[in-house]
C-alpha cells in the first residue's frame, strides 16, 4: 500500500481545507497520514501525528523537529509528502533534504508571504524557499504574482502549476432571497435598515483589522446606520476591542468571535471588505462573492486575483496606513445601492472559476491520480 504524508502548521487547516483531497488518496488506496500542531481524529485518515512547531523558524523547538520529521519519513518510507503553510512545509522540506532517498514533494505555497519590494524582509522568507528548492518536485501556487516569483527565483526542481486555490464548496456558499437575508438579520438583532460591513479573519498583523476599524471611525458620521461586523479571534482581538472603544465606535463595531457559519453572516450583509497585507487566493473574499456580496479589498496580491476593481468590487490602496481610499470605497458603495447589485452579480460568476468540483479535478491532474490510477 502506497504511503502520503499531509502536513500543515495546524491541525484546522487541514481540517478546513484539505479534507476532500485526504479522500482522494484514501478512495485510491492509499495509507493517508496527517502532520500538524496536535492530534485530533481526522476523516479518511490512517494516522495524525503531532510534532511542534515554533512561530520563529530558528528555534531549539523547530531544530528537534526538523530530525524528528526526518526519522518518521524514513521510517515510514511515505511515496509523497503534501506540504502546506509556510513554517511546517520549510522544517518537512529540510528534513527531507536530510534523506537520501527521498519522497515526491507536492508543495502548495497558500501565497509566498513576501513582495519583491520588500527588502531584507524578502530574504528572510525566500531564503528558506531557496534552500528547499532542491527537494521540491512540484509546487502549486494560487496567484499570477506568487507564480512569477517561482519562476523568477526558481523555487522548485521540476513542475510549477498554477491553480484556482484549494477549491471553495458552493453547495454552502451561495445567495440569500431577500426573505431569508431578513429573517438572519432579525435573528442576529439587526434592522433592514441597518448597513452591515463585515470581515472575517483571524486578529493579526497580517489581516490588518486596525486599518479598516481607523477608516470606519472616520467615515461612522456620513454612515449613521453603519454597523461593522469583525468575525474571527487572534492575537489583537483585544488590541482591536480597546482601539474601537478609543475612537468611540464600540457601539457600531461588533466582535462576534468565532463564526461557525459563516453563511448565516455573509448573507445578511451589505460589504464584505478586507484590509490584509499580504495574501495567496483568500477564502473570505471568495466566500463571500459566492454569497452575494460585493468586496473593498487591499490592493495585493491574491485579492487582485479575485477583485476586479469597478467590476467585482472595489481595491484600494493604504500606503503608510493612509486610509484615505478605503474610506472612501465606503462611503460610495454606502450611498449607491445599484453598484452594489452590479458588483454582487459579477462576483457571483467570477468565483464559479474557483468552485471545489472544478479546482479537485486540476489538483488530481497534478498528483497524476487521473493519469495513473494506483500511483
Amino acid at each position: 500500500m502506497k504511503k502520503i504524508l499531509y502536513c500543515a502548521s495546524t491541525i484546522e487547516h487541514i481540517r478546513n481545507f484539505h479534507i476532500p483531497y485526504l479522500k482522494v488518496f484514501y478512495d485510491k488506496g492509499y495509507e493517508v497520514w496527517v502532520l500538524a500542531n496536535k492530534t485530533e481524529p481526522m476523516p479518511y485518515t490512517e494516522h495524525v501525528v503531532a510534532f511542534p512547531f515554533h512561530k520563529s523558524f530558528i528555534s531549539i523547538t523547530n531544530i528537534k523537529t526538523i530530525f524528528t520529521v526526518r526519522k518518521l519519513i524514513k521510517e515510514h518510507d511515505f511515496d509523497i509528502v503534501s506540504t502546506h503553510t509556510t513554517l511546517a512545509s520549510t522544517i518537512v522540506r529540510v528534513g527531507i533534504k536530510l534523506l537520501r532517498r527521498r519522497p515526491e514533494v507536492f508543495h502548495t505555497c497558500h501565497g509566498y508571504l513576501f513582495h519583491e519590494k520588500d527588502g531584507l524582509r524578502k530574504w528572510l522568507y525566500l531564503l528558506p524557499e531557496k534552500i528547499c528548492a532542491s527537494v521540491t518536485n512540484n509546487v502549486m501556487v494560487m496567484n499570477h504574482e506568487d507564480y512569477e516569483i517561482a519562476t523568477k527565483h526558481k523555487l522548485y526542481k521540476g513542475n510549477l502549476y498554477y491553480i484556482n486555490g484549494m477549491g471553495i464548496d458552493l453547495s454552502k456558499f451561495y445567495p440569500a432571497s431577500q426573505n431569508e437575508k431578513k429573517l438572519q438579520r432579525m435573528t442576529y438583532g439587526y434592522s433592514e435598515n441597518d448597513f452591515l460591513l463585515v470581515y472575517a479573519a483571524e486578529f493579526s498583523k497580517r489581516k490588518n483589522q486596525e486599518l479598516l476599524i481607523r477608516a470606519f471611525a472616520n467615515v461612522c458620521g456620513k454612515m449613521p446606520n453603519a454597523k461593522l461586523l469583525l468575525a474571527g479571534s487572534g492575537t489583537l482581538f483585544e488590541n482591536c476591542k480597546k482601539l474601537a472603544h478609543k475612537l468611540h465606535i464600540s457601539k457600531q463595531t461588533h466582535f462576534l468571535g468565532y463564526v461557525e457559519d459563516m453563511r448565516r453572516l455573509y448573507i445578511m450583509c451589505d460589504v464584505s471588505v478586507t484590509t490584509s497585507r499580504i495574501e495567496g487566493l483568500p477564502f473570505n473574499v471568495m466566500e463571500s462573492m459566492a454569497c452575494g456580496l460585493p468586496v473593498i479589498a487591499s490592493d495585493i496580491k491574491g485579492h487582485r486575483e479575485l477583485v476586479e476593481s469597478g467590476k467585482t468590487g472595489i481595491l484600494f490602496n493604504s500606503q503608510d496606513g493612509d486610509t484615505t481610499e478605503l474610506e472612501n470605497a465606503l462611503l460610495m458603495l454606502y450611498s449607491y445601492q445599484n453598484k452594489r447589485e452590479t458588483f454582487c452579480k459579477e462576483g457571483i460568476e467570477k468565483v464559479k472559476a474557483y468552485a471545489l468540483q472544478n479546482v479537485k479535478g486540476q489538483i488530481e491532474q497534478i498528483y497524476a491520480i487521473n493519469d495513473r490510477g494506483n500511483l
